[in-house]
C-alpha cells in the first residue's frame, strides 16, 4: 500500500519504519528540515526492504498515496487538514482526541485512530519500529465512517501486530481522560510537590518512578491533549479528587490505617487483574453493532479474513457474553 505519513516524532516517524519494514511503500514528511534530514539519514542506514521515503513537502509527499496518516500535534492539525485540500485518498490520524478531529476531518474520507503506544520521549530520534506491537489502537467506527475503509485500516494495523479496538470517537476521549490524560496531570502535581526537595529526589524509587514516569513528557503536548479533552478531564479529574478527598478524610481518623484500608481494596483488587485476560477468540460479522459492542466489552480484534466478512476477535476472559 502507498502511505504518506505526516508528521515523524515519535509516533510518526515509528509507524513510518514499522510501514516500511512490513513492505509498505511509505513516504514522510516534516514541517521541520533538522528532522527531514534525520529521517532520511535513518532510511539510509536502514536495512534493505524496510527503507522509506523523506519528501520535501506536504504535496509531495501525498501525491501518489492511498492513505495519509495525520501524525502531526494537534494544534497543527487544522493547517495541514487544509493543505489536504481535495485529497480523495484514506485519511486517518494518531492523535490522543477524537471528537475534535473528527470535526475538522469533515468531508474528507476519514477514520479516527489511536495507538495507545506513547512514551516520555518524543521526536525521530525515540521512533522505534516496534513500538505498536502488543499495544491496543483504537479505530472509530461512527456512523459517518465506511465500514470498508475502517476493515482496510485494521488489516493494516493489525500486520503491525497491534490490536485494534473499536470505538466511537465520544466513548474514545471519555475513556483516555482517565487512563491517559489525568495520569499525566497526577504525574505533572507529584513531580511539582518534591521537585524542590533534593533529600526526596535522592530517595526517591520505584514508586515515585513510575507514578511520575510521563510527567517528563513535553509540556506543550500534555497541555495540547488535556485542553483538547478538557470536558471529559474535568469529568474524570473531579471523580480522581473526590477518591483523594476521601483518603484525606480517612487519614484524619483517630486510626487512620483501618479507615484507609476499605477505601485502598478496590483500587488494589482492580490493579492486580490489569490487563485483563483474554478469552477465546472467534469470528465475527463485520457489524457496525456487533464492532462496537466488542470494543465496549473491552476487547479487541486481530485480523480480517480474506473476503473481510468476517474479523477475528477477542473478548476478556472475564466476557461471558457470546454474541
Amino acid at each position: 500500500m502507498d502511505v504518506a505519513v505526516l508528521g515523524l516524532g515519535l509516533i510518526g516517524g515509528s509507524l513510518l519504519q514499522a510501514l516500511a519494514a512490513a513492505g509498505h511503500r511509505v513516504v514522510g514528511f516534516d514541517a521541520d528540515p533538522a528532522t527531514r534530514g534525520t529521517a532520511r539519514t535513518a532510511a539510509a542506514r536502514a536495512r534493505a526492504g524496510a527503507r522509506w521515503q523523506v519528501a520535501g513537502t506536504l504535496r509531495d509527499a501525498v501525491a501518489s498515496a492511498e492513505l495519509v496518516v495525520l501524525a502531526v500535534p494537534a494544534p497543527a492539525l487544522p493547517a495541514v487538514i487544509a493543505e489536504l485540500g481535495d485529497f480523495g485518498g484514506l485519511v486517518t490520524d494518531v492523535t490522543s482526541i477524537k471528537g475534535p478531529v473528527r470535526e475538522l476531518a469533515e468531508g474528507l474520507r476519514f477514520v479516527g485512530g489511536h495507538p495507545m503506544a506513547g512514551k516520555e520521549t518524543s521526536g525521530f530520534p525515540a521512533a522505534d519500529p516496534e513500538l505498536f506491537r502488543g499495544c491496543a489502537w483504537v479505530l472509530c467506527l461512527d456512523p459517518e465512517v465506511e465500514t470498508a475503509d475502517w476493515l482496510l485500516l485494521t488489516e493494516l494495523i493489525t500486520g503491525l501486530g497491534a490490536r485494534v479496538v473499536p470505538s466511537t470517537a465520544a466513548e474514545h476521549d471519555r475513556a483516555v481522560a482517565g487512563v491517559s490524560h489525568v495520569p499525566h496531570l497526577l504525574a505533572a502535581a507529584l513531580t511539582s510537590v518534591v521537585a524542590d526537595d533534593p533529600f526526596a529526589a535522592a530517595v526517591a524509587a520505584g514508586s515515585f518512578r513510575d507514578g511520575t514516569r510521563v510527567a517528563a513528557t513535553r509540556p506543550e503536548l500534555i497541555a495540547a491533549m488535556c485542553g483538547g479533552n478538557a470536558s471529559a478531564v474535568r469529568e474524570a479529574l473531579d471523580a480522581v479528587l473526590e477518591n483523594l478527598e476521601s483518603l484525606r478524610t480517612a487519614l484524619s481518623a483517630p486510626d487512620p490505617a483501618p479507615a484507609l484500608r476499605p477505601l485502598l481494596a478496590p483500587a488494589s483488587a482492580a490493579r492486580a487483574a490489569w490487563p485483563p485476560r483474554p478469552g477465546d477468540q472467534r469470528e465475527l460479522p463485520v457489524r457496525r453493532d456487533v464492532l462496537l459492542r466488542l470494543g465496549r466489552v473491552g476487547g479487541w480484534v486481530t485480523g480480517v479474513d480474506r473476503d473481510r466478512r468476517k474479523v477475528l476477535a477477542m473478548r476478556p476472559e472475564t466476557d461471558r457474553n457470546s454474541s
